[in-house]
C-alpha cells in the first residue's frame, strides 16, 4: 500500500494441479526480483524527497514535516543524497555524523548533537519504509550509534528564582509587551500558546485564560494550528495581580484604536495584526541581556513558573495540569 507501507494480499487462480501453481509462483518470484533490481539503483536522496516526506506530510503535523524536510535538506542530501539504498553502509552515517558534530552548522561551526540525534532518526525511519517495501535487505541505520547516545550533551533547563523574577519583570515593566511576559511567567504557557491567545480566550469573572490554539512559526511564515496535544487544550487560573494586567493592556489598546474584540488577538503587534512568535523571544532576549540575569531561553519560563509552585508546596498534578503536560 503507497501510504501505509503494508504489504496487499492477492489471490490468484493458480488452475487444477500442483505444476499450475508452482508455475504462478515462479512467474511472480521472477516478476518480484526483476521489480527489485530496478529499484536497487535508487537513491537514499531520492528516496527520502520521493516517497518517505510526501507519506510524512499526511501523518504528521505541517510543522513537523517542515522541520524533516529542513533537516533533510541542509544535512542529509548534501552527504549521502547520491547514495544508492542498497548501497548505503553504516561506515557513510558514521561519517555524516562526525562531519555535522565538527563542522554541520551553517557557521562552520559544531551541530548541536540533538540536531545530528533528529537526522539520525530521520534516516533510520525511512530505511525501516525501504526494508518494508523490500527495496534493502535490512536497515543499516539500526547497528549505528546516534551522537546522542554517545553521550552527546542536551539541552538543561535553567530557571530563574523569584528575585530574579522579579528582577526581570522590573526591567520589562516599560516594554509595550510587558503584559504577555508577565503572563508567560505566571501561567507556563508555551510561546506560540500566549500568541494565539484572544480576548474572548479570558474568563474575568471566573479569573481564568483557556489555551485553544497555538501559533507556530512554518517557513518564517506564522500559522495557527490546535492545541499540540489533547493535555495542552486547558484553562488556567489566574491571580488577581496578572487579571489586572490583562484589563490595563486592554484599555491601552482601547485608547491605541487597536481592535479588542472577542476575536480580537490579546497580543497583537503594533499595527494590531498577529504578532509573530520570533518578536516575543527576541523581546525576552533583550530584556534579558540588559538586565545582567543568568541567561535562559524563553521556554525555561515555564520551567521557572513550575520551579516556583513547587517550591510554594503546589501539588504536582495541579502544576501538571497548568503546563498541559
Amino acid at each position: 500500500d503507497p501510504v501505509t507501507g503494508k504489504e496487499r494480499r492477492r489471490w490468484r487462480l493458480a488452475g487444477d494441479a500442483r505444476a499450475d501453481a508452482e508455475s504462478v509462483v515462479e512467474r511472480l518470484d521472477a516478476k518480484r526480483a526483476q521489480s527489485r533490481v530496478r529499484s536497487s539503483s535508487a537513491s537514499l536522496g531520492g528516496f527520502l524527497t520521493e516517497v518517505w516526506l510526501p507519506r510524512k506530510r499526511n501523518q504528521v503535523r505541517a510543522t513537523t514535516a517542515y522541520r524533516y524536510a529542513w533537516i533533510v535538506d541542509r544535512y542529509v542530501l548534501p552527504r549521502l543524497g547520491a547514495v544508492s539504498l542498497r548501497s548505503l553502509r553504516p561506515d557513510h552515517l558514521d561519517d555524516l555524523y562526525n562531519h555535522l558534530l565538527s563542522g554541520g552548522a551553517q557557521n562552520g561551526g559544531p551541530l548541536a548533537p540533538k540536531t545530528v540525534h533528529e537526522a539520525h532518526l530521520i534516516v533510520r525511519n525511512a530505511l525501516d519504509l525501504a526494508v518494508r517495501r523490500d527495496l534493502v535487505d535490512r536497515n543499516v541505520a539500526l547497528t549505528v550509534h546516534s551522537p546522542r547516545r554517545r553521550g552527546g550533551g542536551t539541552v538543561v533547563a535553567r530557571v530563574w528564582d523569584a528575585d530574579e523574577v522579579a528582577i526581570f519583570l522590573g526591567h520589562a515593566s516599560g516594554q509595550r509587551l510587558f503584559p504577555a511576559l508577565h503572563l508567560a511567567i505566571h501561567t507556563g504557557m508555551r510561546r506560540g500558546e500566549l500568541v494565539g491567545l484572544k480576548w474572548h480566550d479570558l474568563d474575568v469573572t471566573l479569573a481564568r485564560i483557556s489555551v485553544q490554539r497555538t501559533i507556530q512559526c512554518l517557513a518564517g511564515t506564522p500559522v495557527e494550528f490546535a492545541p499540540k496535544t489533547r493535555s495542552s487544550r486547558r484553562s488556567i487560573d489566574l491571580d488577581p495581580t496578572t487579571i489586572a494586567v490583562l484589563n490595563d493592556w486592554r484599555e491601552q489598546l482601547k485608547i491605541a484604536d487597536v481592535p479588542v474584540g472577542p476575536d480580537d488577538w490579546m497580543f497583537p503587534n503594533a499595527k494590531g495584526r498577529l504578532l509573530h512568535p520570533e518578536s516575543l523571544s527576541q523581546l525576552f532576549a533583550r530584556i534579558v541581556a540588559r538586565s545582567g540575569l543568568p541567561k535562559i531561553r524563553f521556554h525555561d519560563l515555564r520551567h521557572t513558573h513550575a520551579s516556583l509552585l513547587v517550591a510554594h508546596g503546589v501539588p504536582i498534578k495541579v502544576v501538571t495540569e497548568r503546563l498541559g503536560h
